[in-house]
């Protein structure tokens, strides 16, 4: 019997994270991250460790305290998909909502991809940064958008620099029709129901993580084909 794969997900414990969560958990060992101290709707056993990513130092300690704790010496893949937002009125942000965006969408996840490094090399790994479509502008959420830009041309240069040893990729979902747009001061209105399901846009992620492709965009587009690959409505 193959050796079950160790996988770490951060931001696992609502939309796109979880899903992706519970449909590998049949297959997997995982390790989930949350910025809450215990979670009750995960995955039956997988290990949950609170590392709240707007402090990336504690959030890098928690997470290699967790795999040690849990005895693992390699990672076989990393899924960097925490991450927040919060809709500017009228194109302003404050500095503490900059600081804080900044903070959990790209300075801890470049923290998070040099730490997790060595554990990710002895498994000849894959390092997978969930992004935005955003990241090319968004009117409505420009350091959230900055910070998806930059997590954008992170995973392009360690992609080139760790090349045969890690592979790293980046993948931008589309919206999703997850809590997020509520917590982030943002109502999408009627839109909300052409937004993809967050189980389908797991299942979309999966197969693009298992390709290690990079850059992958998940749009509407590649939706209706995956819908169409899959058999079923979306």
């Amino acid at each position: 019997m193959a050796e079950r794969k160790n996988i770490l997900i951060t931001g696992a414990t609502d939309g796109i994270g979880l899903a992706l969560a519970k449909g590998l958990a049949v297959k997997y060992n995982l390790v989930l991250t949350g910025r809450k101290a215990t979670h009750t709707d995960l995955p039956a056993g997988a290990i949950y460790v609170e590392a709240d990513q707007s402090d990336p130092a504690l959030c890098v300690a928690a997470i290699l305290r967790a795999l040690q704790n849990a005895g693992w010496d390699k990672l076989d893949n990393a899924v960097l998909n925490a991450g927040t937002g919060f809709a500017a009125i009228e194109g302003l942000e404050t500095a503490d909502v900059i600081r804080t965006t900044l903070d959990v969408n790209l300075s801890a996840n470049i923290a998070l991809s040099h730490a997790l490094f060595p554990t990710l090399e002895k498994a000849k790994g894959t390092l997978s940064f969930v992004g935005s479509v955003a990241h090319k502008g968004s009117p409505l959420f420009p350091s959230y958008a900055a910070s998806k830009a930059g997590l954008d041309a992170l995973a392009r240069a360690l992609r080139s620099e760790w090349q045969g040893r890690v592979a790293v990729q980046i993948i931008h979902p589309g919206p999703t029709n997850t809590g997020m747009q509520v917590k982030a001061g943002y109502d999408p209105g009627k839109m909300r129901r052409v937004f993809i399901k967050p189980e389908i846009m797991a299942e979309m992620l999966e197969r693009a993580i298992a390709s290690q492709k990079s850059p992958v965009t998940l749009s509407f587009a590649r939706r209706a084909m995956f819908g169409l690959w899959q058999g079923r409505e979306l």
